[in-house]
């Protein structure tokens, strides 16, 4: 996912286009990462290292670990470790940027430090980023003290299965505490039990349509009831495995009928009501919840 961020980052810089930025993240799908790049990236090796070891391998039919190890530069124990690193997200998404001839290594850091800082980020939160891990990811953009443990559980658990179901290249923005929002179209539930919880997928409709078409692997014409079945579908999985997982810590919840709205709609509530903006192929698709608190729907 760090291409993601960094990458629509360049896009809104003029860095990077955006046909350059979806065909980045396209041939990205099955590539792997240079042991070179890697190897400097970690700092086992230097640049001059590295691109001697280059320079080799075209005159000498070996693998770069081999020609690596022969030299003194690595271990067999380094060439292992790095291997293993060959699928990390981050690297893949420099050695794009480098390869293409679009940014330099040490062009790269100094638009990384920008961009840190444009966004407010620490360091830890850049690393998060860069793990491409979706669990160290969500933290990052959900840092509010009134955001409860009980949310912020639920908020990882949607972020997971969008990552599963839908769209491993979508995008979560930091969460916002609201007292209401407007939507012209609404896929929701409710869970009751214990205490309330509602959530639901919120906008403008195109962001909810690959929602659906995602997970119902079907294409929809224009967005209408069946879409919002399809993403209420989704909803329900999620809810289902939320309500799992609760159930083994003594708390009941049933998963209510669920809420689809065409028309513009009002959720209001004077407290515990969140709004989680997910970005799906550019188009956002707010997760609105309110978990027990009493909200309403105008």
């Amino acid at each position: 996912m760090f291409g993601v961020y960094f990458g629509k980052y360049l896009v809104g810089k003029g860095v990077l286009t955006k046909e350059q930025y979806n065909k980045i993240l396209s041939d990205n799908e099955h590539a792997r990462v240079k042991l070179g790049l890697l190897a400097v990236e970690t700092g086992v090796m230097t640049p001059e290292q590295a691109e001697e070891v280059n320079q080799l391998q075209q005159i000498q039919d070996k693998r770069f670990g081999d020609i690596a190890v022969e030299k003194g530069y690595l271990t067999d124990d380094q060439v292992g470790a790095l291997l293993k690193k060959q699928g990390d997200v981050y690297l893949l998404f420099v050695q794009a940027l480098v390869e293409n001839e679009i940014l330099s290594l040490d062009e790269i850091q100094q638009e990384l430090n920008a961009y840190k800082q444009a966004e407010g980020l620490s360091s830890s939160d850049l690393d998060a980023i860069k793990s491409g891990d979706i669990d160290q990811i969500v933290p990052v953009f959900v840092k509010e003290d009134s955001v409860s443990p009980r949310v912020k559980e639920y908020i990882a658990l949607v972020a997971r299965n969008m990552v599963r179901f839908i769209d491993r290249h979508f995008r979560l923005e930091k969460v916002e505490t609201i007292n209401e929002y407007t939507a012209s179209f609404v896929a929701a539930q409710e869970l009751d039990g214990d205490y309330r919880v509602f959530s639901g997928f919120c906008g403008e409709g195109q962001g909810i349509k690959y929602i659906a078409e995602a997970f119902a692997k079907e294409e929809f014409d224009t967005v209408d009831l069946d879409v919002l079945d399809a993403a209420c579908e989704f909803l329900n999985c999620n809810n289902g495995l939320y309500a799992s997982k609760l159930s083994n810590e003594d708390v009941d919840l049933d998963m209510l009928p669920p809420i689809m709205k065409e028309t513009a709609t009002t959720i209001r509530s004077d407290e515990n009501l969140f709004k989680v903006p997910l970005y799906i192929k550019d188009s956002e698709v707010d997760l609105i919840i309110c978990m027990g608190s009493k909200y309403s729907l105008d």
